[in-house]
């Protein structure tokens, strides 16, 4: 069996002494080698102290983190064959993009002719070929980033750890960055744990998704396990912004919610569920017939998509509907639909 490239066990964290709060609660988590794992969650959910562990730039309260199968529970920052991509970039503005990238590698005293060669290559893996005399001030948003992430590469880390990476990226460099980060961990085969507040950066990127909320895991899994089989409403309502809704499940596997009759994803055991629908699964229909009626109560168009609020018996309905065609208008009645292939469900 493949050694994991991180591993949490029972990890704890708390700020000041023994009477102080946790901020990570007995944690425990691998990280396979060769791929990128997201710690996701909202702001103040212990993902960042989590990253810093791993970093050793915090010392865990209790419990144990092995890297490739070594314990570096106690060790600093330099004794763990880690690299970090920091939020700010952290670029020395007076150094050139060369020296930049170069940097780890010459207060380690790297000969200068393998520097230069190391540094190149690491700025060529991240497509800053021909860049080598450039300022930061000089570059783009998202060739700071690249600079940051060709200096995490040229220590050739164990892991490699991104912290909240792309928010000071607007949204089109944002996709196009994330695109590049995953290809490379792809490419190189790299250990990578991610720290995003974003759900859609994190489907995007990972091939593991841990969701922490109040400084536990509330979930981990792939993308599609967490977005389609929640196990609690935390994550049904975190992932994709699903809206929850009391229903009931019949031995058949048929939910029902209000007047509608609707699948699971998943096998549930009858009884009382919360069904988590997200916006973006409702179809809008004229009135009449099977569904879910309603009434166009707000409307908002944003280019791609309309979003629609609709009221309705089971109350305000929020819907991203791509229908370009049918411009549903404030106090229109409608009715709500949902597709053959089901919802997610999560036991009440």
């Amino acid at each position: 069996m493949t050694q994991p490239g991180i591993e949490f066990n029972h990890v704890c964290k708390r700020y000041g002494g023994d009477q102080s709060p946790l901020v990570v609660k007995g944690i425990s988590f691998k990280v396979p080698k060769g791929t990128l794992t997201t710690i996701l969650g909202p702001s103040g959910c212990g993902k960042t102290t989590t990253l810093r562990m791993i970093a050793g730039l915090e010392t865990p309260s209790a419990g144990q983190i092995l890297i490739d199968g070594r314990d570096v529970t106690h060790l600093g920052p330099a004794e763990r064959n880690v690299s970090m991509v920091f939020q700010s970039y952290a670029l020395f503005p007076h150094m050139s993009v060369l020296e930049n990238v170069g940097y780890g590698l010459s207060v380690s005293g790297i000969h200068a002719k393998e520097l230069l060669e190391r540094a190149q290559a690491a700025m060529s893996a991240v497509g800053l070929s021909g860049y080598d005399d450039r300022l930061p001030s000089e570059l783009s948003g998202g060739q700071q980033q690249r600079v940051a992430v060709a200096r995490a590469l040229v220590l050739e880390p164990s892991v490699l750890l991104f912290d909240e990476p792309l928010s000071n990226l607007d949204a089109r460099l944002r996709r196009s960055m994330r695109e590049e980060i995953r290809g490379l961990q792809q490419r190189l085969g790299l250990t990578v744990a991610y720290v995003t507040h974003d759900q859609s950066e994190a489907l995007a990127v990972s091939d593991q998704i841990i969701v922490m909320n109040q400084g536990e895991i509330a979930q981990a899994g792939s993308p599609a396990e967490l977005y389609e089989r929640p196990n609690s409403e935390f994550v049904a309502g975190f992932m994709g912004e699903a809206m929850l809704f009391s229903g009931q499940a019949f031995a058949d596997g048929r939910i029902q919610v209000g007047t509608l009759n609707v699948r699971a994803l998943h096998p549930v055991r009858p009884g009382p569920v919360k069904a988590a629908i997200r916006p973006e699964a409702w179809t809008i229909a004229p009135p009449g017939g099977d569904g879910l009626a309603g009434v166009v109560s707000k409307k908002a168009y944003l280019g791609s998509v309309r979003e629609f609020t609709i009221d309705t018996s089971l109350g305000p309905v929020f819907v991203v509907s791509p229908d370009a065609v049918s411009d549903w208008c404030r106090g229109d009645a409608v009715t709500l639909h949902l597709p053959e292939r089901g919802v997610s469900v999560v036991s009440a």
